[in-house]
Formats: C-alpha cells, sequence, structure tokens
C-alpha cells in the first residue's frame, strides 16, 4: 500500500513488514529526487499463526489552521488472518486493535470527503470498510479519526510520564452478514443513494407486489457491491436507520520502548490497562458482536464466472471488475448493468483517473449555446479507466464509457498498479474550502528498476470527436518544442506545423511556452515568431491580443538582435587616460587625485582577501529566453521586470559591459535603446547597478572611469531625464536616484568612483545651464572666475565625504592584524558584514564605534592599544596632505603583537573617541562572552569612570546577574567546587569557564566600587558627531544609555563583591565542606541579586557568635589552599593556569583573605598569623619571615611558632634525622624532653627543615616572646638544645 500523499509506503508478507519513508537526496547524477528509506521494519504477528492479509496508509489531516495541504500524519491499517484490524504509526507503535470478526480478513478499504460537484449529488461520509468471507464492517470516519488522534496523543503522553490514562472514545460500526452469495472476494461500498420516486415505486413493487405500500419520502440506503461467484457481482442495499452502530471497546497498547510494534494488543478490553498491572496467563478474545443479516438484493449471475478485483470509480457511478476468463467488465452501479467489456486482460490491475477542466483553456465559440460554451461555465470532469496487463507488460489508458483508447505505455510485467480511491481523512465540508492536498490519483510500482511512476492524462483526451482538434493542436505543440530544442531543425516544416495549430489559445499558448522556455539561437524564434504574426493576421477572426503578443515579442527580437550585432562590432580603443587627465575629468586637485587612488588601493588589497567573484559566462551574452524574460513591451514603452539582483546585473552586462571597457560604441548603445523605447531612468537603473556589482572588474580598469563618464553624459542628455523645469536651487531626481544607489551599495569602491562622476557631470551641467543664463544678462563680462553654485552640487560633496568615510572604515574591518597562538572562538572567525552609508547613517550614533568594536573583538587584541593610535594621531598631525592616508593606518608599535593598521582618529575625531570606544569595546565582549563563555571573557579596561558605572550596570543587569545567581545556588547546594557536568548543566558553561567568570565578576564589581569613588571628579563626556554624519538615525548609543544609568548603592555593591570574591575562592582553590551562603544571614541572602541601584535591607550590628566561627573557618581555609598552590607552583609551574586566568597575575591570596576578613567582621590579624604559620609548616621560611613583618600581635604568633618549631625538632630526634637521636634526647632538661614526646610532627606539612633554619626560627621565636611569657624558659632550653647538636651528628 502506498499513501495518497506518497510519503509512506508499506509493503507485508505473512508476518513481516516494512515502512517505507519518502526523503529527499541527491541521486548518481546529483539532483535531488525522491527516495523511500526504511523507517521501520519487523514482525506484526500478535496471535500464533496469524498473518497480514490487507493493509492501508491512510493519511490524516492536521487540525491547525495553518496548514499547508500536508498530512499531519500516517496511520497504517492491517488486517490479519485472525480476524483482526490492528493500527500502528509511521514508527511501528501499535494504537489500537480490534478484533470485529472471527474470520480472516480479506480486504481494507477507505472513504474520503469530497466536496459535491452538484446540488443534487447525495454528501458521502468517511468510512473505512472491511471485508470478511461472509460480512462486511464499516467503520464511521469521524469516530475513527477521534479515536486514534486520542490513542496517539495517549501513546505520546505515556511515553513521557506513564501516568495519565484518558479513555479514547468508542468506535462506531456496523456489521452487515451477507447472505445468498457463494463466495465473496472483494468488495466496493457505493456510499449513501436515495432512489427517485419512479425507482422507488418499481422495487417496492418487485419485493411487496401489487399491494405493497409506498412512503412518501424515498429512504436512503447504503449500497454494497461485492465481486466472487453465484453471482458473479452481488448488489445489497442496507436501509439507513435499520441497524443501530455498535459501540466497541478499543485495546491500546501502549509500551514503555516505542521502537517495536510487539505489543500486547489484549491489554484490557473494557478500559486501559494500569501500569502495574500484572499481564494474566491465559488471553481472553474480546466478545464479537453478531452481523445484521443482510440478503443480496439483485446481481449479475453467471455460474461459470468468478469475480476477482472491483474497482469503483472516483464518482461512484462506474466500477471496473476483473475476473478469472481475462475479462475487464464495466458496470454501471446505480442500474447494475454491464455496459462495456475489454478482453485478453488476465490478471489484469485496474484503477481510475479523474481529470478537471482547465477553465483558462476553453475557448468561445460561435454558435454554441451549451452551458460550457464559454469560460463562466463549470469545469467539466472526465473518467478514465487504467489497466495494467502484466501477461503483456502493458499499461492503457480508456476513455469511459465508450471511448477509445487514449494512451499505452510499455512498462515491466512485474509491477504493480496502486489505486488507493481515497484521500486524506478527517475533513469535512468546511475545512475542504481551502484546503489543496497534494495527492496522486493512481501508481505504478516497478520493482525491476525500483521507481514509482504516476499516470497523469490530460482532460483534452476526453472529448469527442467534434472537439478532437484540440488534441491534435496539443500534439503538434509537442511536436514543434521537439523540433525547436533540436541542434539542426527546418524553419520550413515548423512553419507548416504553426500552420496546422486551428485554436487560438492553443497558438498562444505554445508561443508564451516557446518564448518561455526556448534554449536555442534568436534566429529560430524569430522565424517562427514571424511565421506566428503571418498567420494570425491572415485569419478570419483575428485575436487581438495574440497579434499584439506577436508584435510585442518581434520588437524586443529586433532589439535583441541590434545590441547583440552592436556587442559584436569591435571598435579601437582609445588610449587609456592618464592620470592628470582623470583628474580633470572628475574635476579633483592633483593631491586629492593621488589620495583617492590611495584610498583605493589600499580598499582592493583588503578587500580581495575576503571576497571571490564567479563569473561562468561571458558579461556581454544574454540568452533569448532570458532576454524575454526580463523585458516587456507595451504601448512603445519596454519596462524590466520585477527580478533577482542578479538578473538585473546580467541584463545590465549585456547593454552597457562592451561600452563600459572602451570595446563598443557608446553613442551607438544609448541611441539603440532609447530608440527602442527605454527610459533613461531604467538605463540609468541598469548601469549603476552593472557599475556597483562589477567592483573589482572596475578598480581594475582605471579607463572604465571615463567610459562611466561619458554614457553617463549621453543619458543624461535624453529626453525626460532631467527635468526642463530643474534649476540650480532644487534637487533634481535624475541625480537624486543616482546618489540613493550609491547610498544603498555596499561596493564602497565602486560606489565611491561612481559618486565622482556623478558629480562630474552635474558640475558640467550646471556650468553649461548657468552660462547661457548668464550669458543672456550679462554680455562680454569675464565669467571664468564665477563658480557655479547649486543644491545638489552640495548635496554631491556630502556623498563624497560620507562615501569615503565608509570607505576606509570598510578597509579595516576587512584588514587582518594579527597571528593568533592561542585558542580562537568561532564567533572570532564570523566575517564581518559589508557597509554601506545606509547602514551607517541606520545604526545611530554609535554605529561606527560598534562596527570598530566587532573589528577589535574579532582581531583579539587589547583595547588600550587604540590609546596608543590616539596618541600616535595627535603626534602626526603635521605631516604633508599627500601623505595622510599612508597615515590612516598606524602600525603598533610593538612588532611582537602583529598588529599592522589602526583606524587613524582624524577621519572619526568624535564617533571613534576613545572613551567611546573603549565602551563599545567593552560591551562588544560582555556579548561574545554571552554566546561563548567558554572562550572568550568580559573586562572593562581603559573606560572613563563616569561611562564605566553604566556600562558594568548595563552588563550586570543583562548578562551576569542570571549566570551568578545560578552558580551560586549551585555551590551552595553541593557545597564544594562543582563537577563540569553540573556546571554545564545548571550555569551553561564548563567548570574551567565558570573560574574564570566568577573571576571576572570580582572584577567588575571592584571596577564599579572604585568607579564611583572617582565619578564625582570627572565630568560626563560630550557626545559629538562628525558633520558629514549629523543626519545618523537609529537605536541610541551604548554610551548614551551608559549615562542614562542611575547611582549605584556602595554598600550593596560591597556586599555584592564579598560573594563573588567567596564564590572565586572556592572555586579557583576547589574548596570543599563550604556552603558560601551560610556565611550570611537572612538580611545579607535576601540582598544577593537584587538591582545595584536600589536600597536593600543590609547585615549590621554584631553578628552571630557561631556565624563568625563559620566564617574564620572559611578564611582559614583560603589561606591553606592558598599556601599549598603556592608550594606546588614552586614545585611544578602550571603555565595553563596563567593562560586561564590571566588576570591573577599577582594576586595575593592571603592578602584578599585579610581583606575579606574586614567585612565579615573576623580579626585580620587572625588570618594573617594563620598565614605566616602555614608557610612555615610548609617549609617556606624566606616568605614567612616577609609575611611576619605584617602581624600586629607578634606574642601570639610567636607562642604558635613554638609549637611548631617543637614539632620540627621532635621529628628530627624521634626519627632519624639525627644520628644517636634518642640519646641526645636523654641529656636534655627533662621539661624539654617531655614537651617534645608530646609534640606530633604529623601536624606540620613539611618536617624535612635543615636543623639551622629551625635554629633561626627559634632565635626568632625568643626575639618576640617577653621574659615573662610562660613559655619563655622553654624556648630558651629549645634554643640551647638545637644549637647544641653537633654538625657531625646531623645525617646528611
Amino acid at each position: 500500500s502506498l499513501s495518497p500523499t506518497n510519503d509512506l509506503m508499506v509493503i507485508a508478507n505473512e508476518q513481516k513488514a516494512v515502512f517505507l519513508v519518502s526523503k529527499w537526496k541527491h541521486s548518481d547524477k546529483g539532483k535531488e529526487e525522491m527516495q523511500y528509506a526504511v523507517g521501520w521494519s519487523g514482525s506484526l504477528n500478535v496471535e500464533e499463526g496469524e498473518c497480514v492479509s490487507s493493509v492501508l496508509c491512510i493519511p490524516l489531516a492536521s487540525q491547525k489552521r495553518s496548514s499547508t495541504g500536508r498530512p499531519d500524519w500516517t496511520c497504517i491499517v492491517v488486517g490479519f488472518t485472525s480476524g483482526y484490524v490492528r493500527f500502528y504509526t509511521e514508527s511501528g507503535v501499535l494504537l489500537l486493535a480490534q478484533l470485529l470478526n472471527e474470520d480472516p480478513v480479506l480486504q481494507l478499504k477507505c472513504r474520503t470527503y469530497e466536496i459535491p460537484r452538484h446540488p443534487g449529488v447525495t454528501e458521502q461520509n468517511e468510512e473505512l470498510s472491511i471485508l470478511y468471507p461472509a460480512a462486511i464492517v464499516t467503520i464511521d470516519g469521524f469516530s475513527l479519526f477521534q479515536s486514534l488522534r486520542a490513542c496517539r496523543n495517549q501513546v505520546a503522553r505515556a511515553a513521557a510520564s506513564g501516568n495519565e490514562n484518558v479513555q479514547p472514545p468508542p468506535l462506531a460500526y456496523k456489521k452487515w452478514g451477507l447472505q445468498d452469495v457463494d463466495t465473496i472476494v472483494d468488495h466496493a461500498s457505493i456510499g449513501i443513494m436515495t432512489l427517485c420516486p419512479f425507482d422507488q415505486m418499481k422495487t417496492a413493487s418487485n419485493i411487496g407486489g401489487y399491494n405493497a405500500a409506498i412512503k412518501n419520502s424515498p429512504p436512503a440506503m447504503s449500497q454494497y457491491v461485492t465481486v466472487g461467484a453465484n453471482p458473479f457481482a452481488g448488489f445489497f442495499f442496507a436501509l439507513e436507520g435499520s441497524s443501530q452502530p455498535l459501540l466497541s471497546h478499543v485495546a491500546l497498547a501502549v509500551a514503555s520502548k516505542l521502537t517495536s510494534a510487539l505489543f500486547n494488543a489484549a491489554s484490557g478490553w473494557l478500559g486501559w490497562k494500569s501500569k502495574h498491572e500484572e499481564e494474566p496467563v491465559q488471553k481472553q478474545k474480546p466478545k464479537v458482536e453478531p452481523a445484521t443479516p443482510l440478503a443480496v438484493r439483485f446481481g449479475l449471475p453467471d455460474s461459470r464466472r468468478h469475480g476477482e478485483r472491483i474497482c469503483l470509480s472516483p464518482c461512484n457511478t462506474l466500477a471496473a471488475v476483473t475476473d478469472e476468463f481475462g475479462r475487464v467488465i464495466l458496470l454501471d452501479v446505480t442500474r447494475g448493468l454491464a455496459v462495456r467489456m475489454w478482453k485478453g486482460y488476465r490478471d489484469a490491475e485496474v484503477g481510475w483517473i479523474q481529470t478537471v477542466e482547465d477553465l483558462q483553456e476553453r475557448e468561445t465559440e460561435k454558435m454554441d449555446s451549451s452551458p460550457f460554451g464559454n469560460a463562466q461555465g463549470p469545469s467539466r470532469v472526465a473518467q478514465f479507466l487504467v489497466i495494467y496487463a502484466p501477461r503483456r507488460g502493458i499499461l492503457e489508458v480508456w476513455s469511459t464509457q465508450q471511448g477509445p483508447r487514449v494512451g499505452a505505455f510499455n512498462v515491466g510485467k512485474y509491477c504493480r498498479l496502486l489505486y488507493p480511491g481515497y484521500k486524506i481523512m478527517g475533513l469535512n465540508n468546511v475545512t475542504s474550502q481551502g484546503w489543496q492536498p497534494q495527492t496522486y490519483q493512481i501508481c505504478l510500482v516497478d520493482p525491476v528498476s525500483g521507481i514509482v511512476k504516476t499516470v497523469h492524462v490530460p482532460f483534452h483526451l476526453a472529448l469527442s470527436d467534434k472537439k478532437s482538434e484540440r488534441a491534435k493542436d496539443m500534439h503538434l505543440v509537442k511536436k514543434l518544442n521537439a523540433l525547436l530544442k533540436a541542434k539542426t531543425s527546418d524553419s520550413a516544416e515548423a512553419k507548416e506545423l504553426i500552420l496546422d495549430i486551428k485554436y487560438p489559445a492553443t497558438k498562444k499558448q505554445f508561443q508564451k511556452s516557446s518564448c518561455s522556455v526556448c534554449v536555442f539561437h534568436y534566429s529560430r524564434l524569430h522565424v517562427q515568431v514571424q511565421m506566428q504574426f503571418y498567420f494570425s493576421s491572415e485569419l478570419e477572426c483575428v485575436d487581438e491580443g495574440l497579434m499584439q503578443f506577436c508584435a510585442n515579442k518581434l520588437k524586443l527580437l529586433h532589439l535583441y538582435e541590434l545590441v547583440s550585432k552592436l556587442n559584436s562590432q569591435s571598435i579601437q580603443k582609445e588610449t587609456s587616460p592618464s592620470d592628470n587627465d582623470l583628474a580633470k575629468l572628475l574635476r579633483l586637485e592633483e593631491k586629492d587625485f593621488h589620495r583617492l587612488e590611495t584610498l583605493l588601493e589600499n580598499y582592493k588589497k583588503e578587500n580581495t582577501k575576503t571576497t571571490t567573484q564567479l563569473t561562468d559566462e561571458k558579461d556581454d551574452t544574454l540568452s533569448v529566453k532570458m532576454f524575454l524574460e526580463y523585458l516587456e513591451y507595451e504601448k512603445d514603452v519596454i519596462t524590466v521586470k520585477n527580478m533577482e539582483d542578479g538578473e538585473y546585473v546580467a541584463l545590465g552586462s549585456f547593454f552597457f559591459w562592451k561600452c563600459l571597457c572602451g570595446e563598443s560604441s557608446t553613442e551607438e548603445m544609448c541611441h539603440a535603446l532609447e530608440s527602442a523605447g527605454f527610459s533613461p531612468q531604467t538605463l540609468l537603473s541598469l548601469l549603476l547597478n552593472l557599475w556597483l556589482s562589477k567592483e573589482k572588474d572596475i578598480l581594475d580598469k582605471p579607463d572604465s572611469v571615463s567610459c562611466l563618464h561619458t554614457m553617463l553624459s549621453l543619458l543624461s542628455k535624453m529626453k525626460v531625464a532631467i527635468d526642463e523645469s530643474w534649476d540650480t536651487q532644487s534637487v533634481s531626481p535624475w541625480w537624486q536616484q543616482m546618489r540613493t544607489a550609491c547610498v544603498q551599495s555596499e561596493n564602497n569602491g565602486a560606489a565611491l568612483l561612481s559618486a565622482h562622476v556623478g558629480h562630474s557631470v552635474t558640475a558640467q551641467i550646471i556650468d553649461s545651464v548657468t552660462e547661457k543664463k548668464f550669458s543672456k544678462i550679462v554680455v562680454g563680462s569675464d565669467t571664468e572666475s564665477w563658480e557655479a553654485l547649486s543644491l545638489d552640487t552640495e548635496y554631491w560633496k556630502l556623498l563624497l565625504k560620507q562615501l569615503e568615510d565608509c570607505l576606509i572604515l570598510q578597509t579595516l574591518l576587512h584588514s587582518k592584524v594579527t597571528k593568533r597562538t592561542k585558542r580562537v572562538s568561532s564567533l572570532q572567525t564570523e566575517p564581518l558584514g559589508r557597509l554601506s552609508v545606509k547602514k551607517l547613517l541606520e545604526a545611530g550614533k554609535g554605529g561606527i564605534a560598534d562596527m570598530v568594536a566587532k573589528w577589535v573583538f574579532k582581531q583579539g587584541f587589547s583595547p588600550i592599544i587604540l590609546n596608543v593610535a590616539q596618541y600616535k594621531n595627535n603626534t602626526d598631525s603635521t605631516e604633508e596632505s599627500v601623505e595622510v592616508q599612508n597615515n590612516l593606518f598606524l602600525e603598533e608599535p610593538e612588532s611582537d603583537t602583529g598588529l599592522e593598521r589602526i583606524l587613524a582618529y582624524q577621519q572619526f575625531p568624535c564617533s571613534l573617541e576613545v572613551d567611546v570606544v573603549h565602551a563599545h569595546c567593552s560591551w562588544e565582549c560582555v556579548v561574545q562572552w554571552n554566546k561563548d563563555p567558554e572562550v572568550t571573557k568580559f573586562h572593562l579596561q581603559g573606560v572613563v569612570s563616569v561611562i564605566v558605572l553604566g556600562i558594568a550596570l548595563m552588563m550586570w543587569n543583562t548578562f551576569i546577574v542570571k549566570r551568578l545567581s545560578s552558580a551560586t545556588y549551585l555551590m551552595d547546594k553541593v557545597g564544594k567546587a562543582p563537577k563540569d557536568r553540573l556546571c554545564r548543566r545548571d550555569v551553561g558553561m564548563s567548570d574551567t569557564a565558570m573560574t574564570a567568570f566568577l573571576g571576572c565578576c570580582s572584577e567588575l564589581l571592584q571596577t564599579l566600587l572604585e568607579a564611583d569613588v572617582t565619578s564625582d571628579e570627572m565630568q560626563a563626556p560630550v557626545l559629538d558627531t562628525e558633520d558629514a554624519w549629523v543626519s545618523v538615525e537609529g537605536p541610541v548609543s551604548i554610551v548614551e544609555l551608559a549615562l542614562e544609568q542611575k547611582r549605584i548603592h556602595y554598600p550593596l555593591v560591597e556586599h555584592q563583591f564579598v560573594l563573588c570574591t567567596i564564590l572565586y575562592a572556592i572555586m579557583r582553590l576547589s574548596l570543599k565542606s563550604v556552603k558560601p551562603l551560610s556565611l550570611f544571614d537572612s538580611k545579607g541572602k535576601n540582598a544577593f541579586f537584587k538591582d545595584l541601584t536600589s536600597i536593600q535591607l543590609l547585615p549590621s550590628g554584631d553578628m552571630d557568635p557561631n556565624m563568625l566561627s563559620i566564617r574564620q573557618q572559611f578564611l582559614l581555609k583560603i589561606v591553606s589552599a592558598a599556601v599549598q598552590t603556592l608550594c606546588s607552583s614552586q614545585k611544578d609551574k602550571e603555565v595553563s593556569e596563567e593562560e586561564l586566568f590571566p588576570f591573577e597575575k599577582g594576586k595575593n591570596w592571603p592578602t584578599l583573605a585579610a581583606d575579606l576578613a574586614q567585612y565579615l567582621q573576623i580579626s585580620e590579624d587572625l588570618v594573617r598569623r594563620h598565614y605566616v604559620c602555614e608557610l612555615y609548616s610548609y617549609g617556606m621560611d624566606h616568605l614567612g619571615e616577609e609575611a611576619f613583618l605584617q602581624v600586629a600581635d607578634k606574642e601570639v604568633l610567636a607562642s604558635q611558632l613554638l609549637v611548631l618549631a617543637g614539632q620540627r625538632l621532635a621529628f628530627a630526634l624521634l626519627h632519624g634525622q639525627i644520628k644517636e637521636g634518642m640519646d641526645f634526647l636523654t641529656r636534655l632538661p627533662p621539661t624539654l624532653c617531655t614537651w617534645l614526646k608530646a609534640m606530633d610532627p604529623q601536624e606540620i606539612q613539611n618536617v624535612e627543615v635543615p636543623i639551622a633554619t629551625t635554629a633561626k626560627l627559634v632565635s626568632k621565636v625568643i626575639e618576640h616572646l617577653p621574659e615573662n611569657h610562660g613559655q619563655y624558659s622553654l624556648a630558651l632550653n629549645l634554643i640551647e638544645a638545637v644549637e647544641a647538636i653537633p654538625a657531625t651528628l646531623v645525617s646528611i
């Protein structure tokens, strides 16, 4: 079975089945074509020994209003020999199963909704009919549609949760027991029919006799036709209302894994099976409802003939039946008669095609009063019977009822003809109004080649002999198209074929199609159009529209021939103009022209690195097909159709490229185009599009500028180009059109050149106009010193300045300055977009700085270098004007960074003011960090404090606070530095990136605090704009938004800074058993992640002692971890750490812990003492001596260090560092000996410290212990013991 929508094919054999899904793939020839791939395969049998006997694919309509005609999904209906009918999804998931009869399923057929063609036609309901050997079951389509949707939704919910149980609506079906028939093999459900009064009386008389009663209204009946034996064809009529619909309980299979179709089909017939309910050992078949008896009304008795298949026509009036004698019989199901028979079609397969007439092809004819004689009548419908004879390998198409064979195709002998006879289920008279389902009617599956072919029949093949000339004309059209596409063709034969076409509609159709699809040389088309025009004028009834159409095409072809001739005529090139000539032509001073050359050279050098131009065809050639498609000729005026930019450029190239290259006569081309009917505005548009798109070629050909000047002068002199009423004080639409094209162009080099040419031609025309007017007023006076001013000239000067700025900026954005050795973000490799004056004018005041910031980020260098560029620019401002361009890009003084060029600030002194650029760079950095936090980092460098306050606040509110709160709650939840998986899940970045992120947050808040202190001393910068860019419009710049931000609440920012520093310390030092929020009380917790400008209730007064104890332990952990990291880094220097955390250079964690202690109400001296003890514990006595000086209470520290010295000496004496250590221990005073034995050397981290170093430590302890201290005497004994150890006893 193949779905009517071509998207699903099912092949089944015995228990196995394969679901094939259509996909678009590249064929071996490189073309896109639809192929069927295996979507699901497996066994479908559930009951033991059952096999698949029938399969049907039913597409179900989507319930969405915006549906485009494609089905929502496709249901596969499978009938089994056990009597079961099961419904599956495209992925093989069993939705529901139904046992409607215990006999094998013979056939499944479906009927979907069709809009009635006439008011008298009865509207048919959707249904699924199931044929058993002695019964027919019909399931109402609406009931089936709702049940399938409910079951599919339930399966989706069960896959997600498995908890919800929703009872789907039961299936409504009717079951008829067919009687008085020996054998049934196939059936057709005709639908509901209503008899006319005469047929009603005839039927009543045949059944009830002379005294039969007749109802006032004819009853509605459902008609069924079966084929088999005795009778060969049986006709059954079931009165509507004679049998109530049966309501069945649906069996739904829900499985935990939806990848298999082996589901339990009897999982609870009276409801949904519970998730925890165990499967019963013995399966019980559901109750089967008895059938309602239905006797055969009449039939076609033929005892020797056995029917095989029946196929109902789309209009429900005819049916084709095949039998075992090799006949195909056409039945009139309304009258119950056989109206036609075909012989010699053994094992034939049949199907139908219904074709609707296209009203546009119908022509009005004289003396025709039929309702179909005009285009306003209803569309006619034709039925064609398709017969596939596998014994002969032929596919035939016949016109019904008594029509001839209209087509025959040689196909394979092993094909299958698939005719579903239905479309999409789920539509009604309302939803089907705007629905245009993309369905096929019939197809042929060739298993040898693996190709599925559809059959299409044109409507005109069904016309009678009177109308058969239409078919002949269509045949001539096909023959003509084939002849004209041939490499060698005879014009005489083409002329004869054209003269044979009778109908004007066919002529016009052929004329339009041949003009649009032909690919031959224009002379062949020329002959064809001439003959068509000649023949049209000879007719008695001339088609004016066709004549005008041909005349217009002839004029376009004449123009095509003339332009091609001009392009083929090569003229002698003039010598290339010198620089002085070009400067005079453009009305530029020598230094200005030299500056323009330098600008374009730099632009060309950078632009060629990033752009490539591919040209497959010559610029001056254009096919006839394209030429006729692009242009329209009407009322002596040629207009260009709306088309894509590439097509517009191709047309312009055909007209003007040879002229711009100096290889064709510009004057002759302009004259030819003007005479043909082109308006000057259209030609100017084509010329400018060509010029601006061919930038690379134009920059390589300097002489093209003079050609453009000549052509623009000629176009400007055409009629209606420049309005006669135009004066110097008004703006000419002609020049405004040119300026608009330059403003919108992204090819700034070509735009700048065309603007110079336009300015020059404008000045030339204004001079001539002014000279004429002035000469009339003042005769004989000296006018050479006068300069003509006009509004257009001023607009040109403004545009030239804007284009020059845009060109310089574009050159900068395309330059590459650094050779990266570090890891590069994918965001830095993305190319920057091209600029135009229009884009800059719409980008707002900060648009230029924003572009530079994007470029700075892309290059990956620090914005601080921009300060160097500004300084160098200020010092080099006295250079000669000729060398100004060379200094527009400044070299970075440090050669190792690879920075080559930076835009000079004299071009944009206001837009690229250093603070503004730094602000935009900082914002761009955080924007890119938000996209890829793994590689990039955000910062605030070089920004003035007035701006940095607003920028930092905007960064905090927009990007940072949400991620920071997620990181805080994650770390508080796990109680340590979280693993990489948790960081990626909750915060959206790796653990390494989160560490760097927390460090950046801490730096950001610290910068914010410092800026708030100094902001009162700073003045807000004045945001100016260059004169050429005063008219910019667009979004508010970042700097303006920053200046509008409110002042921060300093204590709240400080409070948030403490949290960020704590979080960073936990991540950076990998601390464990620490919950950061436990270090704060409820007030402190509630104040986090609030608006930094708001006033929050912060902790004040004395803190809870337990809280202070937790804070103290945390700070001591920081110090211990920092000293441990310091010790390990001295042994093994980790380069990767420095690369990951460059902002840590010089960071002193113990000092930071001491600063935190001040915020957390912990003694700073306590932290410093612990730091000194840790240094000595790790054996870094030289660092400990330096840190010792920062401790205030040196007496307490000395007492702590005394214990540490005792632990060192105890290890040396008791663990073999000193030879004969026990003997030496006995010589010591008893008090000292007992004290040393009580020491635990394992409490210190590094026990292998030289005795001399320990002696130095004990000396420092005695130095800071007062004599009245309780341990002073112990310290004296200890120093004596250390000094008494002979050097010979110390092991080497």
